[in-house]
């Protein structure tokens, strides 16, 4: 069974993407989180609900809260929406 979504997986989630996706956690500001004019963001938490991001909107930093339509089960479900919510805008 995947881990849970507990505050040390958050932190491990959030280090990748900012390492790794920053790219895809700007979309998910923009597209999910209505900061359409965001030119940068940085994954500050996840949890079963939804992600916490930090966007730069009109160079001050926002929080900006996306929620997701389910809860998720665990981290490899995390791992699987946070990709569909790409391929969405992708289509």
């Amino acid at each position: 069974m995947a881990d849970a979504i507990t505050p040390p997986v958050s932190d491990r989630i959030c280090k990748h993407m900012n390492d790794d996706h920053a790219d895809a956690v700007l979309i998910y500001a923009q597209k999910f989180g209505d900061a359409t004019s965001a030119t940068a963001a940085t994954m500050k938490s996840i949890d079963i609900n939804g992600m916490n991001l930090e966007a730069t909107v009109d160079g001050q930093n926002t929080p900006v809260r996306v929620s997701f339509e389910r809860p998720l089960a665990d981290a490899k479900d995390a791992h699987h929406r946070l990709v569909e919510m790409l391929k969405q805008v992708k289509q």
